[in-house]
């Protein structure tokens, strides 16, 4: 598509700092308002995280400047890319790299970006799909190929999922189940069980099962973990890590601040993995779109995934805030 076919205009939910406070609202803006870059994507799907959450209901934290378009995810065509990258119409995804939060995101109909920050969509797959997935089950995937590159095999033993009711925990354990392991999921929501089990948990637990766990070391049980929740239930899970095991750290749901010692690491050789969805090198990230692709098929995301538009938003913000919604929301910008 040439420059002159571009759309003039386009739909966004902007977060604007003002005299009545900071607050959202739905702006028709041209085109050329949007942030630098020299890629223009024409964005058909988003998701809603928490992050976005946060940035919606005016919470401070997560976006650097006002007005800005928040959604850390999208999902959509490309229109024009100045670098010769990808060509008009290519189906492109972008999670992290700091949209929806220090540049416009995808909470909008157009996003203007750098052509190395996408990645082109798998073949059979859609923006629906990817949104699906989105930065949630990216990260959860960068969570268990970090597992499994510090040696977790299946039928090494239990691999604990803290959160797993929430986005990424949901994908987690997913993935788990789907790679032949033996998945404990845990988490504070007691009515989500089934739902669990339905997702390849073979054991469900109650939040305080792990986090009430307060010794620098306690009786060794995971082979591996995911952990999502942070603060007093990543310190008891890395107490209860088996020798040689690993956790891969990826939220702070509960808290960041992580009191504990060191005896894990110098007396059992557990290993503390970081997992950072937003500045992933490209190769690791299309590793990781390759690989939820072929595990974690359309049919099999329907039982996670809800389908909303753009303009209830504002509306589900602060319900993923208060832990309300299951699974992960996607996005239709064109509604």
């Amino acid at each position: 598509m040439t420059s002159s076919e571009r759309p003039e205009t386009y739909r966004a939910l902007r977060v604007l700092k003002d005299d009545a406070g900071i607050h959202a609202e739905f702006q028709t803006l041209p085109v050329g308002t949007l942030p630098e870059g020299d890629t223009l994507v024409a964005v058909t799907h988003s998701s809603l995280n928490y992050k976005d959450g946060l940035a919606v209901a005016g919470k401070p934290g997560v976006l650097r400047t006002y007005p800005m378009t928040p959604g850390i995810d999208l999902a959509g065509t490309v229109l024009q890319d100045d670098t010769g990258a990808y060509a008009a119409g290519t189906a492109v995804i972008l999670t992290g790299w700091g949209i929806g939060e220090r540049q416009d995101g995808g909470y909008a109909t157009l996003a203007r970006v750098r052509s190395g920050w996408l990645v082109p969509a798998p073949e059979g797959t859609d923006g629906q799909w990817a949104m699906g997935i989105g930065t949630a089950g990216f990260t959860a995937m960068l969570a268990v190929m970090a597992l499994e590159d510090h040696g977790l095999t299946p039928g090494d033993g239990e691999v604990l999922v803290t959160g797993a009711a929430g986005g990424v925990g949901s994908t987690a354990v997913a993935l788990l189940a789907a790679a032949g392991h033996t998945v404990v999921a845990s988490s504070g929501r007691t009515g989500e069980t089934e739902y669990l089990k339905a997702l390849g948990a073979s054991t469900v637990i109650g939040r305080d099962n792990v986090s009430g766990l307060t010794r620098p070391l306690e009786k060794e049980r995971w082979a591996g973990v995911v952990d999502t929740v942070g603060g007093a239930t990543l310190a008891a899970a890395y107490a209860s890590t088996r020798t040689h095991g690993s956790l891969a750290v990826c939220g702070l749901a509960g808290g960041s601040a992580l009191q504990t010692t060191v005896f894990p690491l110098i007396l059992r050789g557990v290993n503390l993995l970081g997992i950072d969805s937003v500045t992933c090198p490209t190769p690791r990230r299309r590793a990781a779109w390759a690989r939820l692709a072929r595990d974690l098929p359309a049919d099999r995301l329907a039982s996670v995934t809800q389908v909303r538009g753009l303009s209830e938003v504002p509306a589900l913000a602060p319900e993923i805030l208060a832990g309300r919604i299951r699974g992960r929301t996607v996005i239709d910008v064109t509604r």
